[in-house]
């Protein structure tokens, strides 16, 4: 078999990893259990009527670690899937659950993600299986897909196949979406899913590489998201370096995090560009596409009057979603195309933006209007099957840059504005993981592993202080749910965890960003390093963010036997 052996390969499946010390007795790794800890979660009414047989199990407290098992269980069968989009270190949390559920346990893979669990499409993974993916990225040993498994006969399928399989345990790792998944199948298999009348565990794993799920101290972050931002800071670092040679492009660069913007702070903490915009304070500002316009122009121009005609400009892949007004203008003109859709069949391009124009309200026809031209036409043209425009399909980055282009000739005509755009998107998800991505997911498994041979269920495996030591912890999920508005309908999902304008983070790149973009000041952080000084470095968000001493984690100094 030839996959998977290139040197680097070889090399870091021998890596070795730190372990957190509650999981280490006499040199070997060790189950351990859990207490409740004084933090309480508060859920709001309608989610604890949801909810009863979790919220009566968990009280809503978080599992603190306490002592090492004095007895394992045996016998037990655990049903591992991923879900949603890949991230880095997904193979790690196999790893680390199944080394702590040891021989007397079987694992088993689900293939395909929650569509092979409603198909009971399982394997068992052997020591063999992990051995092959440890430390490498991609969730290609089972595959993953979005099923959501929500409707009352997905839920049926799934008690059917437990109880066909024998299976104790199910291990879901995924995102914001995919653990509510998890919170609601740890509800309805609470119980009476086998002959006997007991029920199935149901233990999340946080993954997502846009680092919006997150709980303050008690979850810092989410798996991947060390691994995609570094990758990105790499490509960033690389195209801030090229513009300071050839002296003569602005880079547009469109970076993953539809719902929040995280991953664009964290790369421009790495890298320092020229300008980065973050979605929740354009939000929280009232800051309008015009202002945003004005601003990259200004701040083009400044520079091109110091002979400085180059730049970067960092755009969340979420931007347009949080600008004023944007997205009721996107609903405004959806309207109008299906309310006059015959008169428009007839026309080209041009003569339909003519008629939309007057048909749009004087403030969205406005907005429209202010767009470059190749926006406006990929506007009324890119449509679904409902006629709808979905919003995340267009090119933020070449709008802006349009714009600014436009912009630039009305305020100064002698200003030279060369423009190259980019997305940095897939390319990230499954990058082999960094150091820290790879220990934290590795220990992430252990302590779910752990969260099911101490009889838990409905909780997210997680880790804090990851500075010193690293503590497991067990995050009660349907504590995390709220009452959202999704698809036009209110629905019970773990709200997402958007960028807060006073974090330590948020605040530390406000105070330095004009500095970036009045002089040359960006970094090249280089390509992830597996060894060396800087292998065990945090994401920089989270060690500002959690106010740690020291920009590397710390997990362990000891190595099991």
């Amino acid at each position: 078999m030839e996959t998977g052996h290139s040197p680097f390969e070889k090399a870091i499946r021998m890596m070795e990893l730190p372990v957190c010390d509650a999981f280490v007795k006499s040199g070997r790794l060790a189950p351990i259990k859990f207490a409740p800890g004084t933090k309480v979660l508060e859920p709001n009414r309608e989610i604890a009527d949801s909810f009863p047989n979790s919220i009566a199990a968990s009280e809503n407290r978080i599992l603190a670690a306490g002592d090492t098992l004095s007895r394992r269980a045996t016998g037990k069968k655990v049903a591992v899937m991923f879900s949603g989009g890949p991230a880095a270190g997904g193979h790690n949390v196999v790893t680390g659950l199944k080394q702590i559920l040891g021989p007397d346990n079987t694992l088993l893979g689900i293939k395909a993600g929650p569509k092979g669990l409603l198909k009971g499409n399982f394997f068992e993974i052997t020591d063999d299986h992990v051995c092959h993916v440890m430390n490498t990225g991609g969730f290609n040993l089972m595959g993953t897909d979005r099923t959501k498994i929500e409707k009352p006969e997905d839920i049926e399928k799934v008690k059917y196949v437990c109880r066909e399989h024998n299976i104790d345990a199910i291990v879901v790792i995924g995102g914001d979406d995919s653990n509510t998944n998890a919170a609601f199948l740890a509800e309805k298999l609470f119980s009476d899913v086998k002959e006997d009348g007991s029920g199935v565990q149901v233990i999340g794993v946080p993954k997502t590489i846009d680092g919006d799920l997150q709980l303050g101290d008690e979850l810092p972050i989410s798996f991947g998201f060390d691994t995609a931002t570094k990758i990105y800071s790499e490509q960033v670092g690389n195209i801030l370096r090229d513009s300071s040679s050839s002296l003569k492009y602005w880079h547009f660069i469109r970076l993953m995090g539809r719902s929040a913007s995280h991953v664009t702070l964290e790369v421009a903490l790495q890298t320092h560009p020229t300008i980065a915009l973050i979605s929740e304070e354009v939000r929280r500002r009232d800051i309008t596409l015009p202002e945003i316009v004005d601003s990259i122009a200004e701040t083009v121009i400044m520079r091109a009057k110091k002979g400085i005609n180059y730049g970067v400009v960092l755009v969340p892949e979420g931007l347009i979603e949080f600008i004023p007004g944007f997205t009721t203008m996107i609903d405004d003109l959806n309207d109008k195309m299906a309310q006059f859709k015959d008169e428009l069949i007839h026309k080209d391009i041009r003569g339909q933006l003519q008629f939309i124009y007057s048909k749009l309200t004087q403030t969205h026809g406005e907005l429209l209007e202010s767009l470059p031209e190749s926006i406006k036409f990929k506007l009324m043209a890119d449509r679904d099957e409902h006629g709808n425009l979905p919003v995340s399909k267009i090119e933020t980055e070449t709008m802006l840059s349009g714009a600014v282009k436009a912009r630039i000739c009305e305020l100064d005509a002698s200003i030279r504005f060369e423009t190259l755009n980019h997305f940095f998107g897939y390319e990230a998800r499954c990058g082999a993981s960094t150091v820290f991505d790879s220990a934290y997911t590795y220990n992430l498994g252990a302590t779910a592993g752990s969260l099911i041979l101490d009889g838990h269920t409905g909780y997210m495996a997680s880790l804090t202080d990851l500075d010193k030591g690293a503590r497991p912890l067990g995050i009660p999920i349907a504590s995390l749910l709220d009452i959202e508005i999704r698809k036009g309908k209110p629905a019970q999902v773990i709200e997402k965890a958007l960028v807060k304008l006073d974090s330590p983070a948020f605040v530390y790149f406000e105070f330095r960003r004009n500095l970036w973009a009045e002089n040359d000041l960006s970094n090249s952080p280089g390509p992830i390093q597996m060894w060396g000084p800087t292998s065990r470095q945090l994401p920089k968000t989270v060690a500002l963010n959690r106010e740690y001493n020291s920009l590397n984690f710390n997990f362990s100094a000891g190595q099991m036997d």
